[in-house]
């Protein structure tokens, strides 16, 4: 992280109750458990974890959308829960279900959001940026999933924010869409924008963030930048620089129980498609291809890649994201 980057985020041991939750014979649940974090201008913070570890309940709870129980929230050195539209002016929201009025249409809708600012961005701008007028003429109840992500990331923009809160940025998105999103992401941070983002997506962390926090349960289990993370668990206990995964077709059904060793896990995820995950040497590479050989079988297709940041987190957590 870039210490000389002024600070547009702090959170110190954020506590967030909910409740009372009569399936779980309880009265209240807690949801973040002294969760610490800060966020930088000119960076993109993530914040990392499965669904339901408490991410998106503290990006709410730093944009003033929920009370807090306990801890401090500093925004651009205000306090959510107090301050007044000034400080909602200088952010840009972009929530995971979109929070836009069904029966609008996209370019009015960004027009009628623009006119809020005194110096908003050309709405014409962000509709060429984003693709917009693909869709321009249809409401967004008939929008599509990825159609209203691109939407309400325009919607967060318009007003020129300081700090960009995105959750689940690319949820939904089709291939070129995402490309567009990361983009346009990447050219606002080097413009200096602060941006914090929640994803339960390893790769969306591990091609956007500066720095990453990975959460469960509510609570920060790990943090670092992507280098400093993948280092850490590589040279840890247990841990390997060899440490890799191999995709590769098959017929299905196929016994590779007798060339794995237990350390290592080998899983048909779709029929004819296995993945093989653990810390892999060239005489596993070798078992593997005897078997094949074995078989009289020829893979159509072998994919072996390096530690990264989904490796990280079930080490740490033991959940799949």
């Amino acid at each position: 992280m870039d210490s000389e980057a002024p600070p547009v985020l702090i959170i110190d041991s954020l506590i967030k109750d909910v409740g009372p939750v009569p399936a779980l014979d309880s009265k209240m649940m807690r949801v973040v458990a002294g969760l610490s974090m800060q966020a930088r201008a000119g960076e993109v913070t993530a914040l990392l974890g499965a669904n339901g570890a408490g991410k998106t309940t503290t990006l709410e709870c730093a944009q003033g959308l929920q009370k807090r129980t306990g801890g401090s929230i500093t925004v651009l050195g205000q306090d959510p829960d107090t301050a007044g539209a000034e400080l909602r002016a200088r952010i840009g929201v972009m929530l995971q279900d979109g929070g836009l009025p069904p029966a609008a249409h996209p370019i009015p809708l960004l027009r009628h959001i623009a006119s809020m600012y005194t110096n908003p961005w050309p709405v014409e701008d962000l509709v060429e940026r984003l693709g917009i007028n693909d869709f321009a003429r249809s409401s967004v109840r008939r929008l599509s999933g990825g159609q209203k992500q691109r939407l309400a990331l325009a919607a967060a923009l318009v007003g020129r924010p300081e700090l960009l809160f995105l959750d689940e940025p690319s949820a939904g998105l089709d291939p070129q869409s995402r490309q567009l999103v990361f983009e346009l992401i990447r050219e606002l941070r080097d413009s200096g924008m602060g941006i914090v983002l929640t994803t339960h997506l390893m790769d969306d962390a591990q091609r956007l963030a500066d720095y990453v926090y990975i959460v469960d349960a509510g609570r920060i289990v790990a943090e670092g930048t992507v280098s400093e993370l993948l280092a850490r668990q590589e040279t840890g206990p247990g841990s390997s620089t060899s440490h890799r995964s191999l995709e590769f077709a098959a017929p299905p059904a196929m016994d590779f129980s007798t060339v794995t060793r237990s350390d290592i896990g080998l899983q048909e995820t779709r029929p004819g498609h296995y993945l093989v995950r653990g810390e892999l040497t060239p005489a596993d590479l070798l078992r593997l291809a005897e078997a094949w050989a074995a078989a009289g079988v020829m893979p159509t297709s072998i994919r072996l890649d390096a530690r990264d940041l989904e490796d990280v987190f079930l080490d740490i957590s033991g959940k799949k994201s």
